[in-house]
């Protein structure tokens, strides 16, 4: 549901710290994935990232998954 993810960005601190956090990994994976050949650092770099981009989407999934029931249960405005 894109309107609870941008309330959540606008009003939720931890939220919004999360997506920034994923950005940043996202943009990071985005950089090594143009490079035509990786060293073995940047390749653990990238396995690192992929497990740090997942955890934090599914830290943000929970928090979306909270709001969405507290709203259905009408204790968001």
């Amino acid at each position: 549901m894109l309107a609870s993810r941008d309330h959540l960005l606008a009003t939720h601190e931890e939220f919004r710290k999360l997506a920034q956090e994923h950005t940043q990994y996202e943009q990071r994976l985005s950089s090594l994935t143009h490079k035509r050949y990786l060293t073995d650092d940047e390749k653990l770099e990238e396995v690192r990232l992929k497990k740090l981009k997942l955890r934090l989407k599914d830290q943000m999934e929970m928090i979306e998954r909270q709001y969405r029931e507290h709203v259905q249960r009408g204790q968001v405005a």
